[in-house]
C-alpha cells in the first residue's frame, strides 16, 4: 500500500458562457494532486490510502464518497471542521490548466504533527507533493513523516509547483530541496524545474538530487515526452504517445501513479529494490507512465485510466 499525503479539494471549471453576463455555469470535479494520485493507484490495481485533512462540510462528504467508490482507504483521514479548498481552473487553447485557489484556513492544510499516524508493514511507500509541501502546518507535518520513515519505506516526491497558493519561489525551492533530500524517487515537470531554477540546467538539478538519497528522477516534457535519470544506468528519453489532447488536467498525477503502480505490481516498491532496479524495468516503467498520461490527456478533466486500458496487444 502507498500512503499518499496532501490536499483533497474540488477543481472548479467554467463552462460555456451563460445567457446573461450575471450567469456563470461551473463544474466541480474532485481533485488535488495527491487525491488524484491515490485514486490513480487504485485504478491501476495498487492499494492506496490518503493522509489528508478532510472537511465535515458537504464537499468533504462528497470527497469521502469518491474515495469509498474508488477503494482508497480512509483509515488515515483526519476530520476537520474547516471548509474544503476550491481550485478555480481555467484551461487555455492548448489544454493547459491555470489555477487560482480558495484555500486559506481550509481542512487540507490543517494536518499537524500530532496527527502523524503509526504505520504498519502494509504501508510500503509514501508519496508527497504539490502545495502541501509549502503551506503550514501540513508542510511541517509531512516533512516530519518522510524524515521519520525514509530509511524503511519508499519515499516519492512530485513538486507540482502552484504559485497561486504560495507565490514565493524561494520558499518553494527551500522546501522542495528539503523533501528531495529524503526522497528515493522524484517526478518533476520541465515547467516546474524552470520555475524553481531558472538559471540552472535541468541536468545540474537532477545530478544534485541523485547525489543524495534519490535513485531515479523522471522529467516530463509535455508533448515532447519524458526522460529518466538513473543513478545506476544514466539517462534517456522517450517520445509522447500520439493522442488527441482534450486537456492536460491530471496528466502529471497519472504519470506519477503509473510509476508507483508499476513498482508495486512487481514487488519493487522498497528503497533497496529501487537501488537495484534493472534498466529493463526502468524502461518499462517509463513507457507505462507515458501511456497512462496519454489516456488522461484524451479526456476532459482528471479522469485517470484503469489498468485494463493500458494493456498492450
Amino acid at each position: 500500500m502507498y500512503l499518499v499525503c496532501g490536499e483533497a479539494l474540488f477543481d472548479v471549471f467554467s463552462l460555456a458562457a451563460g445567457a446573461r453576463s450575471s450567469q456563470l455555469d461551473l463544474q466541480a470535479i474532485a481533485g488535488g494532486s495527491p487525491f488524484n494520485v491515490a485514486v490513480g493507484l487504485r485504478r491501476l490495481g495498487s492499494d492506496s490510502a490518503l493522509f489528508a485533512g478532510m472537511s465535515s462540510d458537504f464537499l468533504g462528504a462528497r470527497l469521502r464518497r469518491v474515495l469509498q467508490e474508488e477503494g482508497v482507504s480512509e483509515r488515515y483521514l483526519v476530520d476537520s471542521d474547516a471548509p474544503t479548498t476550491l481550485a478555480m481552473v481555467a484551461v487555455d487553447a492548448q489544454g493547459v490548466p491555470h489555477y487560482s485557489f480558495r484555500g486559506e484556513g481550509c481542512a487540507d492544510r490543517q494536518l499537524r504533527t500530532e496527527h502523524l499516524p503509526a504505520l504498519d508493514t502494509q504501508v510500503r511507500g509514501i508519496h508527497v507533493g504539490s502545495y502541501s509541501l509549502v503551506v503550514t502546518p501540513i508542510a511541517d507535518t509531512l516533512f516530519e513523516l518522510v524524515r521519520r520513515e525514509c530509511d524503511q519505506r519508499l519515499i516519492s516526491l512530485d513538486p507540482n509547483v502552484r504559485l497561486g497558493v504560495e507565490p514565493s519561489i524561494e520558499l518553494w525551492r527551500q522546501r522542495i530541496e528539503a523533501f528531495a533530500a529524503q526522497a528515493h524517487l522524484i517526478k518533476v515537470s520541465e515547467e516546474d524545474l524552470a520555475l524553481l531554477y531558472p538559471q540552472r540546467k535541468p541536468e545540474e538539478v537532477v545530478s544534485q538530487w541523485l547525489g543524495q538519497r534519490c535513485q531515479l528522477v523522471f522529467l516530463t516534457h509535455g508533448s515532447d515526452g519524458a526522460s529518466v535519470h538513473s543513478r545506476q544506468h544514466g539517462h534517456w528519453s522517450v517520445p509522447a504517445q500520439a493522442v488527441q489532447t482534450r486537456d492536460t488536467v491530471g496528466a502529471g498525477d497519472t504519470f506519477q501513479a503509473a510509476l508507483l503502480a508499476y513498482l508495486a505490481r512487481y514487488g519493487l516498491d522498497s528503497p533497496a529494490a529501487l537501488a537495484e532496479l534493472s534498466r529493463g524495468h526502468i524502461e518499462a516503467m517509463l513507457g507505462y507512465a507515458v501511456r497512462a498520461a496519454a489516456v488522461t490527456c484524451s479526456r476532459v478533466g482528471p479522469d485517470l485510466p484503469y489498468a485494463h486500458e493500458l494493456e498492450q496487444p
